[in-house]
């Protein structure tokens, strides 16, 4: 990295400015990252990408908790 020279005050704080807005955006989108995978670890969230696309409209419409989870168990009580 190479040292960039300054000539005001003012160059500096721009570019402290644009430095930070840059660490804010980092922030948000490792925050967001992070959501995401806790997300997939749901096991709505499993289901959905064993899934794919049918599985969001699966468990997106309410169809997984109101038909097929109370399938499911009634097959393994019986």
């Amino acid at each position: 990295m190479e040292t960039k020279v300054y000539s005001s005050y003012k160059e500096i704080d721009r570019d402290l400015e644009i430095l930070k807005l840059q660490k804010e955006i980092d922030v948000k989108k490792l925050s967001l990252t992070v959501d995401k995978t806790l997300e997939s670890l749901t096991p709505a969230g499993m289901l959905r990408n064993l899934l794919g696309d049918t599985g969001l409209l699966i468990t997106k419409s309410g169809l997984l908790k109101n038909v097929i989870l109370p399938f499911i168990i009634n097959k393994f009580i019986k």
